[in-house]
């Protein structure tokens, strides 16, 4: 990790930015105490992934195999609920009995 100070920083801009963009981290300080710290963005997706990666392999979650379903799928035809019956709350019941 580099440390500059706020005047380091200030006239070296660019120069920092660049070895951030990098992957170097900054900590920035003031009379020798941090104040701040400049550090690669990790992009949402890339962030997410390495979320999931760690989830799957710690065994908590599977992922879902890429497969097509079958055409018989969308020939079934769509289940209608008795009046008064609500999904959402079948669904919750189900969350609150541990399913």
């Amino acid at each position: 990790m580099k440390i500059a100070s706020i005047s380091e920083t200030k006239n070296n801009l660019s120069a920092i930015l660049n070895l951030v963009r990098n992957g170097e981290t900054v900590l920035i300080t003031d009379r020798n105490k941090p104040v701040a710290r400049l550090e690669p963005v990790i992009s949402a997706s890339e962030d997410e992934e390495a979320h999931l990666q760690q989830l799957e392999k710690a065994g908590i979650i599977k992922r879902a195999q890429k497969k097509a379903l079958p055409k018989s799928f969308f020939e079934e035809p769509l289940v209608k609920l008795p009046y008064g019956v609500s999904a959402v709350q079948a669904v919750l019941d189900e969350r609150e009995e541990g399913y």
